[in-house]
């Protein structure tokens, strides 16, 4: 049974609340990523308590508030309906209950809500490739060790 923990991605991009929806744009320019996570500090411990993506910057922000974009604060247009899986979670659990909430990604906790990575969709490409090239090498072996065992032996 694969978990969440096993596939998720451990390098996260975060994001407080308060901080400027221009800054979380430039954070996520500058990471290369479309999703920080929204986290608030609680005894030393980085907690989820949103998600902010391009598309949230874009149409939360530029699209009904153009006017007021450098004022604006991340909490302000961030996702608060939070959908988060457990480390320990069955990878097919948590995409059941990602597609009944309709999200592509959740950030991934430990058993005490602590922050320990991001699990995106995308992400099961890379497990499935990685056991479809092993069935793929499977069925070559497969193959020669059939035209081995059929072949004509020349003789001794």
């Amino acid at each position: 049974m694969t978990t969440m923990g096993e596939l998720c991605n451990r390098t996260v991009s975060i994001v407080e609340p308060r901080e400027r929806v221009i800054d979380a744009a430039r954070r996520m320019r500058d990471h290369h990523v479309g999703c920080l996570v929204v986290v608030e500090d609680r005894d030393g411990a980085r907690v989820p308590v949103g998600l902010v993506t391009d598309r949230d910057l874009v149409v939360g922000a530029l699209a009904t508030r153009p006017g007021s974009i450098e004022q604006l604060e991340v909490r302000d247009v961030m996702s608060a309906h939070l959908v988060i899986a457990r480390e320990e979670e069955p990878l097919l659990d948590a995409l059941s209950r990602m597609r009944a909430h309709g999200v592509r990604r959740v950030p991934v906790v430990d058993r005490v809500g602590v922050l320990q990575g991001i699990f995106a969709v995308d992400d099961i490409l890379e497990h499935v490739t990685e056991h479809l090239d092993q069935l793929v090498r499977l069925l070559g072996r497969e193959r020669d060790h059939e035209r081995d065992a059929t072949s004509p032996r020349a003789p001794s």
